[in-house]
């Protein structure tokens, strides 16, 4: 199968999840382009974050459309992960490969784990500050140094901690992501290795375009029916990732 096919493949099918979702779909993304695309790990990350922001927007556009995003919450809470996503996106590059390798199957295996367990959908009976800020700046963390959008962890922090529902934390979750995959796409400018825009941009195409289609997907197909597949996927990628290093 040519290198275009599988880019478009890829890609399609990470939109369709972020869209679906309102993240989780970036995390895909990292191993697609190591083990189908034939990217350093150094490189994947950095044409994750690329892919990642472009497809992120698209969908909060989509989102934004129908009053699904909490603008100003969304703005605070990205605020406090723009530094340590800028941060950590300059120092990925400089770890070895089997270190982000690792890192990233452990976040990727853990994302899977949280979507399979159940969620509180209501909102705490106090937002505390301090903790919504160490949220925002922990996903920012994770954003910069893996290059994943984080949004399996910006949706049930936005329930649990500032207190929005669920429709509306997906629609925000994509503002974070946004935001924070351009603070660490801009420590990485220059530092990301062999960028190959002729697989990049068809995969990002699809990304976009899936995304839209994933959007439509969530109003047939019950949200705990996606998870649950998503995470049997995320599952075994993370699980071969191990495996790989290890062997």
């Amino acid at each position: 199968m040519s290198t275009l096919i599988l880019a478009l493949i890829a890609g399609a099918v990470i939109g369709l999840a972020l869209g679906a979702l309102g993240g989780g779909g970036s995390v895909l993304a990292v191993p697609a382009l190591i083990y189908l695309l034939d990217f350093s790990p150094a490189s994947a990350t950095t044409a994750s974050l690329i892919i990642v922001t472009a497809t992120s927007a698209t969908a909060l556009y989509a989102h934004a459309r129908e009053g699904n995003v909490a603008w100003k919450t969304g703005a605070l809470f990205a605020a406090a992960g723009i530094v340590p996503a800028f941060l950590a996106g300059a120092s990925a590059g400089h770890l070895p490969e089997v270190a982000l390798t690792t890192a990233f199957a452990v976040i990727a295996a853990l994302a899977a784990l949280r979507m399979l367990r159940p969620s509180s959908t209501e909102p705490p009976e106090r937002i505390r500050p301090v903790k919504a800020a160490g949220a925002g700046a922990g996903l920012g963390a994770v954003t910069g140094f893996l290059g994943v959008g984080g949004g399996f962890l910006a949706v049930p922090a936005l329930v649990s901690v500032l207190g929005l529902r669920m429709k509306q934390a997906v629609g925000t979750s994509l503002l974070v992501i946004t935001v924070n995959s351009l603070a660490a796409l801009t420590a990485r400018t220059g530092t990301g290795g062999d960028l190959r825009w002729e697989v990049i941009a068809p995969f990002t195409g699809a990304a976009i375009l899936g995304a839209w289609d994933g959007k439509r997907l969530a109003t047939k197909i019950p949200g705990t029916t996606l998870q649950r597949i998503f995470a049997g996927v995320l599952l075994a990628v993370a699980a071969f990732m191990l495996v790989d290093v290890i062997v």
